[in-house]
């Protein structure tokens, strides 16, 4: 059984990925390879030809590459596999040959309904305190009125034929026994008039010839089940074996969307986030791990089980990204960590100061814009004092930036034996002592070691930045 798991990820590509496609990703791949052998193919459902564009499909690819997100089959893949092709943009004559099929059983029939008439149907549903569904208006039309219908080229869609008195059972993965009346599901278009195949059918045809054993996918996915049982059934194919995952919540507590903080992995990307700190973060949204220890994909999938999967909403706090990104950057070498430090960092440091620099901002640093801020700080010839530090200045006597010029003369860059000579010529300790060194350093109340920085910014700016602390303490 574990041999046999083949997941699937089947994103349309009318936009750019977001946290939410990629948790349904990950948790596919993490299923598949705690299987061992397990495999997850990659489908691009791009029915939608007015909203899907290649670039999309393009950037999820590499998106999906750079998070270390691996699949073994389909898009991206080569060779791609030998359930293709893997777009369904090219496969509407594998969905053409189940239409005959499903007509031929009576399971399927012509619809000639307007969106007006069935707006207006709806409409009195509603009024009545019914739930909207579709009347069966056509479901019983002859030979000869399709006949007619079809001379007078009305548009004609194809609709399935739900069973009367039927209860559709399955075992969800993650919420259990699911019971559906078929009584409450309305007959529903599985053939645009304009031939296409709307999601339905085509994700259900799709899942069950390209061998898919399980899926993953967004609990709103979860009344599209019982529809898609019934035309693998009526088809003689099988079905997979669903789960459906719990929704993202923003901090408003609804869906997570572009309004409510989602980013898309292209803007994550673009901010300086670690790949292994999203994977960590987008892992526990939603799902259980006893470890809290940052884990490379091998050991998130070795801990993956579905019974850890939570059917209450996850909710998206960017607060615990950026820990995960912290975690992440702390376990990174100094050179990967270099690497991944923006090029204004790199042309403004000296080969000299690497390593210090490095060891010296790295607990001090989240994005790449804050090692650029820090760099500034320390090379800069002119500094700017933010208004904590401001405060911090005009608190403190001239006399006491006098000693530290003195000093630096004195003792250079011994950041030790500057405060000694501070505490005994000023008589100051503790905060008084240093938090106007640090202002008049870096112009900031916080930030990384105040010794290794004084290295850093060498004898001449430390004077230089001493002096002009001394100025601004006498306005």
């Amino acid at each position: 059984m574990r041999n046999s798991i083949k997941t699937r990820f089947c994103p349309s590509p009318t936009g750019y990925v977001h946290v939410g496609n990629v948790r349904t990703a990950l948790f596919n791949a993490l299923f598949a390879l705690h299987a061992g052998q397990g495999q997850m193919l990659l489908r691009i459902e791009d029915t939608d030809r007015s909203r899907s564009y290649s670039e999309y499909t393009d950037s999820l690819i590499a998106d999906l590459r750079w998070l270390g997100i691996p699949w073994t089959e389909g898009a991206g893949c080569s060779p791609e596999g030998s359930n293709g092709p893997y777009w369904q943009s090219e496969r509407q004559s594998v969905y053409d040959q189940y239409y005959d099929q499903l007509i031929e059983t009576g399971r399927a029939y012509p619809c000639f309904c307007s969106e007006e008439q069935l707006a207006l149907a709806r409409k009195l549903q509603r009024a009545a305190g019914k739930p909207p569904r579709y009347a069966g208006t056509c479901q019983h039309l002859s030979e000869a009125v399709i006949a007619e219908k079809r001379l007078q080229q009305i548009p004609e869609n194809l609709r399935f034929r739900i069973p009367d008195k039927h209860v559709i059972e399955f075992i969800d993965l993650v919420k259990g026994k699911q019971h559906f009346s078929s009584d409450d599901i309305g007959d529903f278009i599985i053939r645009r008039a304009d031939g296409t195949s709307p999601f339905m059918y085509s994700n259900a045809i799709d899942d069950a010839l390209m061998g898919v054993t399980h899926a993953l996918r967004g609990e709103d996915h979860l009344t599209n089940t019982p529809r898609q049982l019934l035309i693998l059934e009526a088809l003689g194919l099988r079905s997979p074996q669903y789960g459906h995952i719990s929704l993202i919540l923003g901090d408003d507590k609804l869906p997570l969307s572009k309004r409510n903080g989602s980013r898309s992995i292209v803007q994550l990307r673009e901010e300086g986030y670690l790949p292994i700190a999203i994977v960590n973060y987008i892992a526990r949204l939603g799902h259980y791990y006893e470890s809290n220890a940052l884990m490379d994909l091998t050991q998130l999938a070795e801990a993956f089980d579905l019974s850890h999967l939570s059917s209450s909403p996850a909710r998206f706090e960017l607060s615990q990204l950026q820990f995960w990104q912290k975690e992440a950057l702390m376990q990174l070498s100094a050179n990967d960590f270099w690497e991944w430090l923006p090029s204004g960092v790199k042309q403004q440091v000296p080969a000299s100061d690497q390593t210090v620099f490095v060891q010296s901002i790295r607990s001090n640093v989240l994005f790449p814009k804050d090692a650029l801020g820090w760099t500034e700080c320390i090379y800069n010839e002119a500094l700017t004092f933010d208004e904590p530090g401001q405060a911090v200045l005009r608190e403190t006597s001239s006399q006491f930036f006098e000693e530290a010029i003195r000093a630096v003369n004195q003792q250079g860059t011994d950041y030790t034996a500057i405060t000694e000579v501070l505490k005994q010529a000023c008589d100051v300790k503790g905060k008084a002592l240093f938090q106007p060194l640090r202002v008049a350093l870096t112009g900031h109340l916080h930030g990384p070691e105040l010794a290794p920085l004084l290295t850093l910014i060498g004898k001449d700016r430390a004077v230089s930045r001493f002096q002009a602390a001394k100025d601004y303490s006498r306005q």
